[in-house]
């Protein structure tokens, strides 16, 4: 594992309150025929408190059978803490956008429609932030397009080939005549185990979140289950292997009862990248109900202050490369 000096850096826009009140706005748009709903974070407030011409972006990319609007109250925190404009996808399939036909399902083409959201929204580069399945389609966009990637942070993601790996007493039953089976039900497993964890913080705010985007994926379970096959057999390793050999900054963040995507996957991950993982109180799902904690890595942990420092380089080195 590649070992690099942290950098301390004052946190970002230092000068405004640890949290400004921002709101996320729901949005849609339509390309190739297909329509994408998404939330954009209201920066009315920073952008009165600071004189800002440029902002950072960033994009939350949910996990699987979730949405954006179950990590809005996170993004408006980032948005508020950071000066971030934040937006939340809701990936092809899920919280209400239009599904890509089975032919074309792919990581490759969920990364393409984030690059044309971010055309949409006039855009021309974000940070990443990916949870879950969404860490896999963070570090597909940041590998087919690096020139719109400040960074990637890579949440309990299920990228790298061993997330899918079981040892449990299930899949070593199976495993003579279908190993996949057994593997694939020690995850389900592994997701119902994660639910007491959601049940800490605020538990109305947390509920209203979640059930929308809840209730909409239901309704489209023909069109999520081709989305969990494709990324069971996806393999990301030479994918991620690829993007560690950039300069786009990396950080890896993990919950440390995580038993959907577990601790070897993340040290894997790491080995990978060359970046150590910060482990995170909580289980797989961490920032749904503690929408604070992603803020809190980024303005207070040694390694979160370095990533926005260095993306904030990124970003100046891309616009004066771009501009001449």
């Amino acid at each position: 594992m590649v070992t690099r000096r942290l950098t301390l850096a004052p946190p970002p826009l230092s000068g405004l309150s640890d949290q400004l009140r921002v709101r996320m706005a729901p949005g849609s748009f339509t390309d190739d025929g297909l329509t994408m709903r998404y939330a954009l974070s209201d920066n009315a407030a920073i952008d009165a408190a600071v004189d800002d011409s440029r902002s950072i972006w960033a994009v939350n990319i949910h996990g699987f059978f979730a949405g954006g609007g179950m990590y809005w109250r996170e993004s408006a925190r980032l948005a508020g803490g950071l000066g971030w404009k934040v937006v939340n996808p809701s990936l092809p399939s899920f919280g209400g956008s239009q599904p890509l036909e089975w032919s074309d399902l792919s990581m490759s083409a969920f990364a393409a429609r984030l690059a044309a959201l971010l055309d949409h929204l006039e855009v021309e580069r974000a940070v990443v932030l990916g949870h879950s399945m969404g860490g896999a389609v963070a570090m597909q966009f940041a590998h087919d397009h690096p020139d719109r990637c400040l960074g990637v942070i890579y949440r309990d993601g299920a990228g790298p080939s061993s997330w899918k790996t079981r040892h449990g007493l299930l899949t070593k039953i199976t495993e003579p005549i279908s190993p996949d089976v057994g593997s694939m039900v020690e995850i389900v497993a592994g997701a119902v185990a994660d639910i007491p964890d959601l049940a800490w913080g605020r538990l109305g705010s947390f509920v209203r979140g979640v059930l929308p985007d809840a209730r909409r994926n239901i309704h489209s379970l023909a069109d999520t289950f081709p989305v969990a096959a494709m990324l069971f057999y996806e393999n990301l390793d030479p994918v991620i292997l690829a993007v560690s050999s950039t300069d786009i900054p990396i950080l890896p963040m993990w919950g440390r009862s995580d038993r959907l995507v577990p601790r070897g996957t993340a040290l894997d991950f790491s080995d990978i990248v060359g970046e150590p993982v910060v482990w995170i109180a909580g289980g797989h799902s961490w920032m749904l109900p503690r929408p604070v904690t992603q803020l809190r890595t980024l303005q207070r942990h040694p390694q979160g202050q370095d990533f926005v420092r260095r993306v904030a380089a990124r970003d100046a080195d891309l616009a004066a490369a771009s501009a001449a």
